[in-house]
């Protein structure tokens, strides 16, 4: 009986390695991780600004505007959640690039404004949240392009006969990916030039002579 069972177990690992099972849970799981990493990242990010903010605004208190703009930009990405469950939600994955490409444009309208402000580009403490920001919009970027291969890769392979039947049978589909336009926007992290001065305020019109 013992021979008998071992022997119907080895068959059926035989038999879903072969027809691409083992495949599609590998891949699975590393999909799964190389969205993690992409959260932390994200995360990361939302952990950096409240201290940006601040620091921005004990030298241009007066730009409530762009302040609250990023404060409530992150509040919104930070309330989507996205989890490996829900991952297979096409709507989901959009509300959620949506909203961090809403966060990440807020952040680049603030270091717009920063230029208005020598003093704080000069600040030490700014500029060493501003090289933190830098570098995790990169590892941003990497850990989206790592998230692409891996659901390509994936999507690849549930789409291939004969592992698209395994696919189908134990519900496996393909995963919602990030958009090229969305990847070309949000990779590119948002940069202040030190070097580059203000643009200067348009000149005022000459007053019209007076007429008799």
């Amino acid at each position: 009986m013992r021979l008998i069972l071992a022997g119907l177990i080895a068959a059926a690992s035989v038999a879903l390695t072969g027809c691409g099972y083992n495949t599609i849970q590998t891949q699975d799981e590393a999909v799964k991780a190389a969205w993690s990493e992409v959260v932390n990242q994200y995360q990361r990010r939302a952990d950096l600004i409240p201290n940006l903010v601040n620091t921005v605004k004990g030298f241009a208190a007066q730009e409530q505007a762009v302040l609250i703009g990023v404060t409530e930009a992150r509040a919104r990405a930070t309330s989507i959640q996205v989890t490996p469950e829900t991952l297979n939600d096409p709507q989901a994955l959009q509300n959620f690039q949506a909203a961090q490409g809403e966060l990440t444009n807020a952040l680049k309208s603030l270091l717009v404004v920063v230029e208005r402000y020598p003093e704080l580009k000069s600040d030490q403490n700014f500029r060493d949240l501003q090289a933190q920001l830098e570098g995790t919009e990169n590892r941003i970027a990497v850990a989206r392009n790592r998230y692409i291969e891996a659901v390509q890769t994936f999507n690849g392979t549930v789409r291939r006969f004969p592992v698209n039947l395994t696919a189908m049978v134990f519900g496996y589909d393909v995963k919602p990916n990030f958009t090229v336009e969305n990847e070309a926007e949000i990779s590119r992290p948002p940069t202040v030039d030190f070097n580059t001065a203000p643009p200067a305020a348009p000149a005022e019109a000459p007053a019209a002579a007076p007429t008799n």
